[in-house]
């Protein structure tokens, strides 16, 4: 296995196991836990910033453009953050996990209304089954699973962002943390001046698991970055469901998340438009070899 694949593999796999590490934290509100995740996130990437020289460069090159690209995406992957840790937190990580399981189909719909990009007949054939399956999800449970909407689309609209977006990975994660870090700051503040903080009052073990979430935030993400250099795209469209994966297994074996009959065949229609997407992508990969001169 070279280097990129197992960058790769390594952050898929941690994003996975952030349920696990969240669950540790039960007895904190979302909002707090949140709230340490910007600030210690803040404070590990400016360290890494600091090491690197990297300051003044990227303060020379911020321009109000980017400013407001990377306040969009701060504020996207903020309520993205707040949305899963309250889903794992309240026994959803099912649907959270289908929620990432759909977003490759997500960011399919907004290249194509954001981006003009035209689709493929097989990949419009895995949008309408994934479609079909958060439609009979809704019909079976009589609500729409907003849960798994809005953790697609928030990532979705993130990714497209940072398509945009001048920076590399850590200066740019550092800039979107940065854009959250006062206004979290101020919440901790705020809660342990009322005698609801949990940092130092709650145990040593709170206290580190919660200065924590800075590293659990950052390392997968500089993998990621790292191995995201040399993986190929199609590579790149398998490892991606490792995430999902382990939260689906997580939920049903660990925290024994109801997976009733009804609930498994929403989630087969949504994994056969997967199997389309991916055979789709794989195909078109390599046609440009098949055409090329030997």
């Amino acid at each position: 296995m070279n280097k990129g694949i197992l960058y790769t593999v390594s952050a898929y796999s941690l994003w996975g196991v952030n349920a696990l590490y969240f669950k540790l934290l039960q007895e904190v509100s979302p909002m707090q836990i949140l709230a340490h995740r910007v600030v210690w996130s803040f404070a590990l990437l400016a360290a890494l910033l600091l090491l690197r020289g990297e300051f003044r460069s990227l303060f020379a090159s911020i321009r109000p453009r980017t400013l407001l690209i990377y306040l969009g995406a701060g504020a996207l992957l903020t309520l993205n953050w707040l949305i899963y840790i309250w889903a794992v937190n309240t026994g959803h990580l099912l649907e959270s996990s289908l929620g990432y399981f759909i977003n490759p189909l997500v960011n399919i719909v907004l290249g194509l209304v954001f981006l003009k990009e035209k689709l493929q007949p097989l990949q419009w054939l895995a949008v309408g089954l994934a479609a079909g399956g958060v439609a009979y999800q809704t019909v079976v449970y009589g609500t729409i699973p907003w849960i798994s909407l809005a953790l697609a689309v928030t990532f979705g609209l993130y990714g497209l962002f940072k398509k945009i977006a001048p920076f590399e990975a850590l200066p740019g994660l550092w800039l979107e943390t940065a854009i959250a870090f006062l206004p979290a700051l101020a919440d901790l503040f705020v809660l342990h001046g009322r005698g609801q903080g949990a940092f130092g009052s709650a145990g040593l073990s709170t206290t580190l698991l919660l200065m924590g979430c800075g590293v659990i935030t950052s390392v997968p993400l500089l993998l990621f970055a790292q191995g995201a250099r040399t993986v190929a795209l199609s590579t790149m469209g398998l490892i991606q469901y490792i995430s999902p994966t382990i939260q689906f297994l997580a939920g049903v074996f660990l925290f024994h998340e109801a997976f009733s009959t009804e609930r498994a065949v929403g989630f087969v229609i949504i994994w056969g438009a997967l199997i389309i997407f991916t055979g789709e992508g794989f195909s078109r990969m390599r046609r440009p070899r098949a055409s090329s001169p030997v």
